[in-house]
């Protein structure tokens, strides 16, 4: 007697993402179930902004909105939907008491019976500018702890990213993929399946690949310091002693929305590289920087590690370099050799 074929379809193994956060959970002893349940909040949210994404023209929500945010960008209108979908179902969980959103200037202080014990700073939607094209975009995100729940203040956030305790982001591109890792834990992907309508875990313990690929806006090389010159130099074109057996220059790939080249980084391996001090240290930088750390690769400003800047305020700004530990080592000693 012959068997279907099975498909994603017919599988009954699944891991829901719901499902694996108890995992861990259960697997912390004295844990309150706190973090649990903010994180299931946030896979709410991007599942809500997902659909959002994949019907903004139906729903006539592509182009500006006609306002500015503190980053004296213009806004999508997708960015002001995001950014109320993440706020309303973060302050609905009741486990978070300071929200920092790239959208706003200032920090959202949640009170009352809704106030929590954990910070969450994130980009409601990374590079919706180019949602009019149908390029991949997502959302990123950071959590830290507070230090004194009934006093939450912006020293919560304004601390070394090593004292974030999750991170990740959710890319909306040809899928939807919820990327995330806490303290200590491996980094793990989750694919949406629009029609069980959970995220399922198919990426299971991500470690960063080894591919030759570096990722930069080559437009703006008429900026770029000695340091990365040199680099970009050198991975592509042979050394003038004789390049060694089997060499062949890197390859070049950029997208142009934050979350979609790292997604491939992580995957594939390689560095991502923004030179300019443009992007924010505690809902882009750090956020990134600790799911790399957390899956074998690194993260520098050139000099610091990126994990241990102290940010000014909660806007601040920073370049960042991060990838396979390799690449971003070599970026460290250019750094240190010629600047």
């Amino acid at each position: 007697m012959s068997h279907p074929t099975e498909s994603a379809d017919t599988r009954t193994d699944i891991t829901t993402v719901t499902q694996h956060i108890l995992e861990q959970q259960r697997a912390h002893k004295g844990s309150t179930g706190d973090l649990s349940l903010l994180l299931t909040a946030i896979a709410s949210a991007c599942k809500w902004v997902s659909n959002v994404v994949r019907k903004a023209e139906l729903l006539k929500v592509v182009g500006v909105a006609g306002t500015t945010n503190v980053q004296a960008e213009q806004q999508q209108k997708l960015d002001v939907l995001s950014n109320e979908i993440m706020i309303n179902l973060l302050r609905g969980s009741g486990r978070t008491c300071l929200l920092v959103s790239e959208e706003d200037e200032d920090a959202l202080f949640v009170s009352g019976d809704e106030r929590g014990s954990y910070c969450v700073c994130f980009d409601p939607l990374d590079g919706s500018s180019n949602i009019d094209c149908g390029v991949a975009v997502g959302t990123i995100f950071g959590i830290y702890a507070v230090k004194d729940i009934a006093n939450p203040t912006l020293k919560d956030v304004l601390r070394p990213g090593s004292e974030m305790i999750a991170a990740g982001y959710c890319m909306y591109g040809s899928s939807t993929v919820l990327v995330y890792t806490t303290q200590g834990c491996p980094v793990n992907g989750y694919t949406l399946d629009p029609n069980l309508g959970e995220f399922l875990l198919t990426h299971r313990n991500i470690q960063i690949g080894h591919k030759n690929i570096y990722s930069i806006n080559e437009g703006n090389c008429a900026t770029f310091d000695k340091a990365i010159t040199t680099y970009l130099h050198d991975i592509r074109y042979p050394p003038k002693e004789g390049a060694p057996a089997g060499w062949k220059p890197y390859t070049a790939r950029y997208v142009g929305s934050m979350v979609a080249d790292m997604h491939r980084t992580l995957l594939y391996g390689g560095i991502f590289l923004y030179p300019g001090a443009k992007l924010r240290i505690l809902y882009e930088c750090f956020p990134m920087a600790f799911l790399v750390e957390h899956a074998g690769g690194a993260a520098t400003d050139g000099r610091t590690r990126m994990l241990d800047i102290v940010p000014s305020q909660i806007h601040a700004r920073s370049r960042i370099y991060l990838g396979t530990k390799a690449e971003v080592e070599r970026i460290e000693q250019l750094y240190a050799e010629l600047m």
